[in-house]
């Protein structure tokens, strides 16, 4: 019996692309902040405060599984694929979140694809499986 290939499109593609490049752009956020601490400014009196080269390397790392995550969600398009791909959105909206006060323009922004791409993963019905053979 042969395995069929799923075909992957709609919000689930998309939503792939968006953890491809969201991955890529953590990924190079977290080389800045590891590289030159001086390049972002942290904002004073801020609830919570952190090591800036300790969350490059959290970026650094998360930038680089959900990159990977959305390649294999691009290839695949499997149930474990888009799992994991909204587990690892929530946690790249949290780290997001938690970076604020070094760049807030931009972890908003991601905060925004991180929460389109959960939604795209929960919502897209799989209508575009093929049918089985009789």
């Amino acid at each position: 019996m042969a395995t069929q290939k799923q075909y992957v499109g709609g919000w689930t593609a998309f939503a792939a692309v968006l953890m491809i490049f969201g991955g890529a752009m953590a990924f190079l956020e977290g080389i800045s902040a590891i590289a030159k601490d001086q390049v972002f400014v942290t904002t004073t009196n801020y609830v919570f405060s952190f090591n800036l080269t300790g969350w490059g390397w959290i970026h650094l790392i998360l930038g680089i599984i959900i990159l990977l995550a959305g390649v294999a969600l691009l290839a695949t398009g499997a149930m474990w694929a888009r799992v994991i791909g909204v587990i690892l959105a929530g946690l790249g909206a949290l780290a997001n979140f938690l970076w604020i006060p070094h760049y807030p323009f931009w972890a908003i922004v991601l905060i925004a694809i991180d929460i389109f791409i959960i939604w795209a993963l929960c919502t897209d019905n799989h209508r575009h499986r093929h049918a089985a053979p009789a």
